[in-house]
């Protein structure tokens, strides 16, 4: 089967942990589908995590040692793929070719914070801590409930989803990746 490949945009939200990256990515997503885009997100997990509950079936058998478990209803489906415990993170390209391209018009990813990609920073004033954006040239604007210092790239008011979208529709073209998909 040969590699196609398609350009997707892709946009990172990078922060500190309790930043409230998740709290605009939830705000920003209803803003974008009502403004005719799909919707896909990528989160990066910092510790194990269950799509299943202990006491299911498919818990039970995914314990017992299957390496993958789809879980499927006419809702919804998801696939859970176990790494062996001494692999390494797995890589954002590696993991995007798992969606359904022909089904996105933007991946809105969280988290990866050292990927080469269009990143906003979220950062919350009253959290402190130090900026992002100086040392990461992927940075392309801070979502920020504050003022930033002197030559910080584009600010973004993180209270105001429909902004942020602005700001994200405006740039999609140059937001393409290569996702390497198998068709």
């Amino acid at each position: 089967m040969a590699m196609a490949r398609t350009l997707i945009p892709v946009v990172g939200f990078v922060a500190a942990s309790g930043s409230g990256k998740t709290t605009l990515v939830k705000k920003l997503v209803p803003v974008l589908r009502e403004r005719g885009l799909r919707i896909g997100y990528l989160k990066h997990a910092h510790h194990t995590f269950d799509l299943d509950r202990p006491g299911k079936d498919s818990h039970g058998v995914r314990e017992a040692g299957a390496s993958q478990t789809l879980l499927a209803s006419r809702h919804r489906w998801a696939l859970q793929v176990e790494n062996p415990s001494e692999a390494a993170e797995p890589s954002l390209p590696d993991l995007m070719t798992h969606f359904d391209m022909t089904a996105l018009d933007l991946i809105l990813v969280e988290g990866f914070k050292h990927e080469t990609i269009a990143k906003i920073e979220v950062y919350r004033h009253a959290r402190g801590g130090a900026l992002l954006y100086p040392e990461d040239p992927d940075i392309v604007a801070v979502a920020t409930d504050g003022s930033l210092p002197a030559g910080h790239p584009p600010r973004l008011d993180l209270n105001d989803p429909a902004a942020v979208a602005d700001f994200i529709e405006l740039r999609l073209s140059e937001w393409g990746s290569e996702i390497g998909k198998v068709g």
